[in-house]
């Protein structure tokens, strides 16, 4: 058995020491043939010189450099079409994934039992309330409207067989959302729980504006709720406005009541605009994603790797 690690980094030079230490303990462990796969995602810092200088030491150390950022979607999805191991995993070299928790993993995926592993965490130690607070809602909301399975708290780190990558690899659309198609492909799955762990170096590339963009993509990538939303919205607002038509009418018809107010009649107008203007947004966010898969563009432009 043959066992690929991929590890997308982004200015990773203070963790990386740190990770390739502790994991390469790991995996001597579990006594396998086993490759590590570093994405370097346009790193500023001395990521890429690090990943040469471990890999003129270790042979089982090959790495993917990119001539920009492109993101950790498209590090990921390079790192699958390039890995040819039995078990394929994923994993952060902030050491947010513990490589310990790989034994576990392994032993799982050779009962035969489960196609996949994956881990999630059993709280959100460490984190602000208000982000733990809209990460909570994000699962609850697209486990509702898409196909997509994802678990609160879920992790990219897994681990999964060589059958379930391929289909992955497969599934070649520009506008990626890992979590989501983790779950649509289907294949039986295991979650591992594991308690919140902290950054080990360096800074989070995460803030709070692209935690909510990217899950506006994961939305907007495997759901077509909001469009239904923005048509009923539409179709509610029609019959609003015609019932308040009919009692203006009978107010003037039969009461004799002039119809005053003109603030009222500019706040309607403000609030109708307002509507019209976010269905469009919708709408915008949907065609803007069929704009970049139309393109075809790459997901990815490699400068330099090392195989």
């Amino acid at each position: 058995m043959k066992l690929t690690i991929i590890i997308p980094c982004y200015n990773e030079q203070e963790a990386l020491p740190l990770f390739y230490k502790e994991v390469s303990k790991v995996l001597s462990d579990i006594q396998c043939r086993y490759e590590l796969i570093f994405v370097n995602d346009g790193s500023k810092d001395d990521t890429l010189a690090i990943l040469k200088q471990l890999a003129e030491s270790d042979s089982h150390i090959t790495w993917i450099s990119f001539s920009r950022n492109f993101g950790k979607e498209a590090a990921m999805y390079a790192g699958f079409c390039n890995a040819d191991g039995d078990y394929i995993a994923v994993m952060d070299a902030d050491m947010q994934d513990p490589p310990s928790l790989l034994p576990k993993m392994v032993e799982i995926l050779d009962n035969g039992d489960y196609d996949s592993v994956a881990t999630r965490r059993l709280d959100r130690k460490g984190e602000s309330p208000v982000r733990s607070w809209f990460a909570k809602k994000f699962y609850n909301i697209i486990n509702r409207i898409s196909d997509a399975d994802i678990v609160d708290g879920a992790r990219d780190f897994r681990l999964m067989k060589k059958e379930m990558v391929d289909s992955i690899v497969q599934m070649s659309e520009y506008n990626r959302f890992s979590k989501g198609i983790f779950g649509w492909v289907g294949f039986r799955t295991y979650w591992l729980p594991f308690e919140n762990v902290e950054r080990v170096a360096g800074k989070t590339k995460w803030n709070f504006f692209s935690l909510f963009k990217y899950a506006i993509d994961g939305i907007i990538n495997f759901s077509q709720a909001p469009l239904s939303i923005s048509s009923w919205g539409g179709v509610l607002m029609t019959f609003i406005a015609f019932l308040l038509m009919i009692v203006i009418i009978v107010r003037k018809l039969v009461f004799g009541d002039p119809v005053n107010g003109w603030a009222s009649t500019v706040c309607i107008i403000i609030f109708i605009g307002g509507i019209q203007l976010f269905c469009l947004g919708i709408i915008g966010q949907y065609i803007s994603k069929i704009y970049m898969e139309t393109k075809n563009r790459p997901h990815f432009m490699s400068i330099s790797r090392a195989f």
